[in-house]
């Protein structure tokens, strides 16, 4: 078995090759987790890595993001529940009154391949809604995108939102948007801000596993 053909295949976008790939390794008697961890997850950090250097773009990403999930659905019935367990779980929508949703999606496209379990509240998510999801499914980090200025408040109301509700203890908020900046994020009292979706993925993972390692987070990119 050529090592890396998983891994490549999930680079290039190959879907086809990505779904032949895993059933050949599994056949083989790979093991499922090293599969996930040393092939998929790792080429998807790689995708994102290429994102940021702007060697690759949206469309890259993407087609890497279906052979991923390919890939992942043939594996998943072979992952033994205690070492397949996500990294985190992250709540994800965009705020009230926004109804874009490219970004939002190619957030959770990312945090799922590089091993978050998603729960995405699709768009125009009220400062309730955000506080009772949070409350609902105690995730590791709650991300919240406006794509417009005059949206932009409802970030630090849904902020407030979760404060009140008193369930913003151990939670890492993660905001971003094009009109979003990292001294936004600071005035608001969020943890964390990405520009976008690859910078989001490697935040939110740097971010859980410093959190897991008992030290304080690192705010910003």
């Amino acid at each position: 078995m050529d090592d890396d053909r998983l891994y490549q295949s999930i680079l290039l976008g190959d879907k086809d090759e990505a779904a032949v790939a895993v059933t050949a390794a599994l056949a083989k008697g790979a093991e499922p987790e090293r599969l996930l961890s040393e092939q998929m997850i790792a080429a998807m950090s790689e995708v994102g890595r290429l994102y940021e250097e702007q060697e690759y773009f949206i469309p890259e990403m993407m087609i890497s993001a279906r052979a991923m999930k390919k890939a992942l659905s043939i594996l998943k019935p072979r992952l033994s529940t205690g070492q397949a367990a996500p990294l985190g779980r992250f709540v994800i929508g965009t705020v009230k009154g926004d109804l874009h949703d490219i970004g939002k999606n190619l957030v959770a496209i990312m945090l799922e391949g590089v091993g978050f379990e998603v729960i995405d509240l699709g768009v125009d998510v009220s400062p309730q809604k955000f506080a009772a999801a949070v409350q609902k499914h105690h995730p590791d980090i709650l991300g919240m995108s406006a794509l417009l200025t005059t949206t932009m408040p409802y970030l630090e109301r849904s902020i407030e939102a979760i404060q009140f509700a008193g369930v913003s203890l151990n939670l890492g908020i993660m905001i971003g948007g094009a009109p979003v900046s990292q001294g936004y994020a600071e005035r608001i009292g969020a943890d964390l801000y990405a520009p976008e979706a690859a910078s989001a993925a490697r935040l939110a993972r740097t971010y859980l596993i410093t959190k897991k390692g008992g030290t304080s987070p690192a705010q910003g990119t």
